[in-house]
């Protein structure tokens, strides 16, 4: 059966399709609550960081689809059989940019003068250690040589909209954050653009969560895939694979 066969069975199957749980990414919350109004039936959104939404489906949390902001925390799954192989897909892209507390022409070089910039702590970032944007993050001031400078003023959010929230408050002078962060935002201006060369490229995969291969979810991962759900997530600023 060809894919877009199945896509037709399901939708039959799921004309009225039960309950559906999404864990995504903290950084897709305004487009995962467009896009449940397309489900034909209930949807539950938990968003966090992917790190989080990853442990919590290995110890058994009740997620059907995942939505994670790297390719890591999915293969993380993959590797244990946590996700039903053959759904996975790359559904989205994103930017990396450097924001400051809104003010009209704020500009900052993107290089290795980042370190000489003042503020102590100086960025807020998601924690390297397990949040994808703090791991683009981290690979993009390593690329300028300029990590192991900085990695003392850095200030660890649990996730993206955590180091968002901290330089809304004026609390750090600068975060590192995806664009389509900052764009929900007006209480942050986009300081500058991280080249895409400076780090791994920022790729969002989707699966089925292992034990919940259902109508209901392939239906949602349809949903995620298609037109509607496509310009919804253009509209806020994501890139296609």
């Amino acid at each position: 059966m060809t894919r877009a066969s199945l896509a037709c069975v399901l939708l039959a199957a799921c004309s009225r399709c039960p309950d559906v749980t999404v864990f995504a990414a903290s950084s897709t919350t305004e487009v995962m609550e467009e896009i449940a109004d397309l489900f034909p039936g209930r949807v539950s959104v938990s968003v966090a960081a992917s790190s989080t939404l990853a442990r919590q489906i290995e110890q058994g949390a009740p997620a059907d689809v995942y939505v994670s902001a790297d390719e890591e925390w999915m293969d993380y799954l993959e590797e244990r059989g946590l996700i039903v192989g053959n759904s996975r897909v790359d559904l989205l892209t994103s930017t990396l940019v450097l924001v400051a507390p809104a003010s009209p022409g704020t500009r900052v070089e993107i290089g290795p003068g980042l370190a000489d910039l003042e503020g102590d702590p100086l960025i807020a970032m998601g924690d390297p250690d397990h949040v994808p944007a703090g791991r683009y993050g981290k690979a993009a001031l390593e690329h300028f040589g300029i990590w192991a400078a900085l990695e003392g003023r850095i200030a660890r959010a649990g996730n993206v909209r955590a180091a968002l929230a901290l330089v809304e408050r004026s609390e750090v002078p600068f975060g590192i954050v995806y664009s389509t962060d900052a764009a929900v935002s007006s209480k942050v201006a986009i300081a500058g653009t991280f080249p895409a060369g400076s780090h791994p490229p920022i790729v969002y995969p989707a699966a089925i969560v292992a034990g919940h291969d259902t109508p209901a979810a392939h239906r949602m991962l349809e949903i995620l895939e298609g037109p509607e759900a496509r310009a919804i997530f253009t509209s806020h600023g994501f890139g296609a694979p």
